[in-house]
């Protein structure tokens, strides 16, 4: 009994500290789109291949999510880098690393393994990332906002006075906030991700939530200037077993 307490202890701190411990500053979310049938030979490859590279050229591994929609097609991954000028110089280095190169020749015999890559650059989201998680979940979702021009200020201020409490009001768990980096004139938006036991549990307590009288109450008097958020993307994940965000 005693081993299962501290056992408990410890997972629950390691849940705790996992968003303190990241250690970068910009950040780089990749999604893979996988040939039919490659997507095993392609997590193969980040298990026992890539993650370890990345850790060698400093890039720092944060998450690996299936989709869960298409889990044979799609998969998500978030590298930490300390800026985004190192970003580049690391990305090169692990491109151009001898290793990787006999990786990905000896992985592709068959033929190729991704068909698509698609890439989000991100920094962190202002006074949104010093909450808990106590648990590991079993589903995320990722939620997209795209903002009204001059919003992105009005939707932290919201988040970090009302939302983030609201969600765990209802059992939802908030895992890490960001605003994306843009080109020159295009507006940022707000990513970040949830979590909760499963999918149905999961659009429970949204549901619950959207319907919260304080959640309205925060919203409307936020909106009264203007509204904040144009709309929502949203798309649910599974975490793979090496995935480090659990």
């Amino acid at each position: 009994m005693r081993i299962l307490i501290v056992l408990f202890f410890f997972m629950s701190s390691l849940f705790a500290s996992a968003q303190q411990t990241i250690k970068s500053a910009y950040f780089e979310m990749r999604t893979y789109t996988a040939h039919d049938g490659k997507m095993p030979d392609l997590i193969q490859r980040f298990q026992n291949h890539t993650q370890t590279l990345f850790t060698k050229h400093g890039i720092e591994n944060i998450a690996y999510f299936l989709s869960e929609e298409a889990p044979e097609k799609q998969l998500t991954f978030i590298l930490g880098y300390p800026t985004d000028s190192e970003r580049d110089i690391r990305w090169a280095n692990f491109a151009n690393d001898p290793e990787w190169k006999a990786v990905a020749k000896a992985s592709e015999a068959n033929g190729p393994l991704v068909q698509k890559v698609d890439q989000v650059f991100m920094v962190w989201a202002k006074d949104l990332n010093s909450r808990e998680v106590s648990r590991p979940s079993g589903i995320f979702q990722l939620r997209t906002y795209h903002l009204f021009p001059g919003k992105v200020d009005a939707i932290q201020t919201r988040f970090r006075d009302h939302t983030q409490a609201l969600f765990e009001k209802q059992g939802l768990s908030n895992y890490p906030y960001w605003i994306t980096v843009e080109k020159e004139g295009v507006q940022s938006k707000l990513v970040y991700l949830l979590g909760h036991q499963g999918k149905v549990e999961f659009n429970a307590a949204f549901d619950r939530f959207r319907v919260d009288p304080d959640w309205i109450r925060a919203r409307d008097a936020s909106e009264m200037p203007g509204k904040i958020v144009e709309k929502v993307d949203t798309k649910f994940y599974l975490a793979l077993p090496f995935s480090r965000m659990k």
